[in-house]
């Protein structure tokens, strides 16, 4: 956080630089840096909540949980939803998907 307390920066043009103008967002959009913290931050985050490996995968911004049943699969995600947002993590519920495989008996 403290390397982007107060960073300043321009707009480059083909004549001329833009005034000098304070950045005030948190993470500047394409810094080489953000993917690296992000993951970081994930990998800290989701040490705790993990139960098992091959059951919960982490990728990039992605997880995919596995589950034996349809019940277990919602109680799973609430609980990642409910931990990463405890934690000001946003989780975009509408992007979720589901597969389900086998014969759907349990």
């Amino acid at each position: 956080m403290s390397m982007y307390t107060g960073a300043k920066t321009v707009v480059r043009k083909v004549y001329a630089n833009s005034n000098i103008f304070e950045v005030k967002v948190r993470m500047h959009q394409g810094s080489a840096l953000s993917p690296l913290l992000f993951v970081i931050v994930m990998e800290a985050l989701s040490r705790e909540l993990r139960v098992a490996l091959l059951w919960e995968l982490l990728y990039t911004d992605d997880l995919v949980v596995i589950a034996e049943t349809e019940d277990d699969l919602i109680k799973r995600l609430n609980e990642w939803k409910d931990f990463m947002e405890n934690r000001g993590m946003r989780v975009n519920m509408n992007k979720t998907k589901v597969m389900i495989s086998g014969n759907g008996r349990r």
